[in-house]
Parts: C-alpha cells; sequence; structure tokens
C-alpha cells in the first residue's frame, strides 16, 4: 500500500529502503484517486520511533493511505524537537473542522498516574469525543485502550504488582469478527506495561466485545459500536528491538527491570531477539483498515 507521508520526514527514507513503497505529496497530487485519510495522535515520548512503526504497520494493503500527525498542545515533549513537530505535526485545533477515516491514538508511558493527573487527559478526552462525529474508526493502543475504557465506560484501570514485559501468547475468543481475520488460534504480541483494564470488567461491559485474550497480559482485543471504537492492550506494531531497547534503557538507568519473557532465545539478553508478532501485527492493521474504515467509510468525508 502507497502511504502518502510529508516529503521530507525522516521516516520516509527508512521506509524507502525498508522496500515500502512510499509516496510523497508531489506523487499523490497526480493520481485520480481518494486515499483514506488517516490521523494519528502520538502520544509517545520519541515520536519518531512511533510514527516509523505506525506507517510500517499500516502499509500491507492495496489501499492508498494519507497519513495526518497530531499532537497535543497541553503537553510539552521533552524527546522531541519542537522543530519536528513545528513541521510534521498538527493540533486539535488546526484538525477539528475536518473529517477523517480512520484515527489511531498511540499508548503513552503515562500510566502509573491517575488519568485526571495526565497534564493533556481534558484535551484527549475532547478529541475522543470529537471523533464520535469525525472519525470513521478509532483504534485505541495501549495507554490509549485504558483511556477509552475509562472514558467511554467507566472501567478505571489497576496496578499490576510487576511491570508485564514481554511477548505473550493470546486465544482468538471470536472467530465471526472480521478484524480477527486471517489470524492463528494462538499469536504472540508484545506487552511493556505496570497497569491493565480488568479483564472481568471489560468482559461484564455489555457494550464492548473481546476478541482476543491472554492467560497472562489479559484481554489484548476488543471492539465496540461495529468497529468505530478499536482497543489494542499491547503492542503489535513495535519492531524487533524495541523491548530490547526499553529494557537496556532501564537497565543503564539502575531501575528494577527484568528480562523481557518469551523475548531472547533461551531469555539470554545477549542474543537477537525473536520477531514472533509481525504477521498478526500486519494481519490486525489490514483488517482495520479494510473493514472497519474503506470499506464502510462515505466517499466524500
Amino acid at each position: 500500500m502507497p502511504i502518502r507521508i510529508q516529503s521530507e520526514l525522516p521516516a520516509k527514507e527508512i521506509l524507502e529502503n525498508e522496500n515500502i513503497f512510499v509516496m510523497d505529496e508531489n506523487r499523490a497530487m497526480h493520481q485520480d484517486i481518494r486515499p483514506l485519510q488517516v490521523l494519528i495522535l502520538n502520544n509517545m515520548p520519541v515520536k519518531q520511533d512511533t510514527e516509523l512503526q505506525l506507517l510500517r504497520a499500516l502499509s500491507n494493503t492495496p489501499l492508498q493511505v494519507d497519513v495526518t500527525f497530531m499532537n497535543t498542545k497541553t503537553h510539552v515533549s521533552l524527546n522531541t524537537s519542537a522543530s519536528h513537530l513545528n513541521k510534521f505535526y498538527s493540533t486539535f485545533d488546526e484538525i477539528k473542522d475536518r473529517k477523517f477515516d480512520g484515527m489511531i491514538i498511540t499508548g503513552a508511558p503515562v500510566e502509573d498516574i491517575s488519568f485526571e493527573e495526565v497534564d493533556y487527559w481534558e484535551e484527549t478526552c475532547q478529541i475522543m469525543d470529537w471523533a464520535e462525529t469525525h472519525v470513521t474508526s478509532t483504534l485505541h493502543i495501549c495507554w490509549a485502550a485504558q483511556a477509552g475504557y475509562y472514558h467511554y465506560y467507566g472501567i478505571n484501570k489497576e496496578q499490576l504488582p510487576g511491570k508485564l514485559f514481554g511477548v505473550y501468547e493470546h486465544k482468538v475468543m471470536n472467530r465471526k469478527i472480521p478484524l480477527v481475520r486471517g489470524f492463528d488460534d494462538i499469536f504472540m504480541a508484545p506487552h511493556s506495561r505496570h497497569t491493565q483494564t480488568p479483564s472481568e470488567a471489560i468482559h461484564a461491559c455489555s457494550e464492548i466485545t473481546v476478541l482476543a485474550e491472554s492467560e497472562i497480559a489479559g484481554v489484548f482485543l476488543a471492539i465496540a459500536e461495529n468497529g468505530k471504537k478499536i482497543f489494542v492492550a499491547g503492542h503489535p506494531e513495535y519492531d524487533r528491538y524495541t523491548l530490547n531497547n526499553e529494557y537496556y534503557r532501564d537497565l543503564n538507568k539502575g531501575l528494577p527491570i527484568t528480562v523481557p519473557e518469551n523475548y531472547y532465545p533461551g531469555n539470554d539478553p545477549e542474543q537477537k531477539p525473536l520477531l514472533q508478532w509481525r504477521s498478526h501485527s500486519n494481519n490486525l492493521y489490514s483488517n482495520w483498515l479494510n473493514y472497519y474504515v474503506y470499506q464502510v467509510t462515505p466517499y466524500i468525508l
């Protein structure tokens, strides 16, 4: 799938080197086609890494996607330069009069504090409410999934006794839903978090359908309102070395951290991590774009 992004976005060269078809603005202007408009609210601290991971994940269907990146104006990013944000990102005020086929809200490293303590919580709620009338389908990832459960259904998160950190088995619970079409019965996915939304509370909510779950990691994938809202508890967009980088980052800071589970061969951090989740990650994003964005969005937004 050709991804349409700004010509000077740093991720463009990396994606092209991976043989991913990236279309810049100049070429896209000469094609007689309406691309899908996808908005990405990127709350991760190192935004360039998340840009690359999500653009890679969106690159596996024949659909053309025009990506717009957004950040919250109520939070000052300390890990991404102001020049990068000013050049490649929009604020909510700048896009709120537009409509989008799809939106992705990323995770954020703020799970150890309550939602109301997050400096951009009110703005995030405003964006989630706005999406009800301006976005065909929204994908909530990790912290954003917890935020969605809380904002829409009043289901609060809870602290885990220790960090859930590694790659875990998940079982498909409902094969009749197109979002998991093509999934194996058991599949792997990465997690990296200190909190969780209680599985029993999610199952008890009649508005939510659970699609995949792990005995260790809890509910991984759930859907509501026929796909208008989708919740992903883990990080299927992570690349091979993301957990590795998080492990050594915390280790070098002297923070308490364990070796990621089911990640290194022989549980040895000196070994190259195993990439065990890419095919199902590609399947998830492809199914989302096809069945919940492309197939149901109006031609004229």
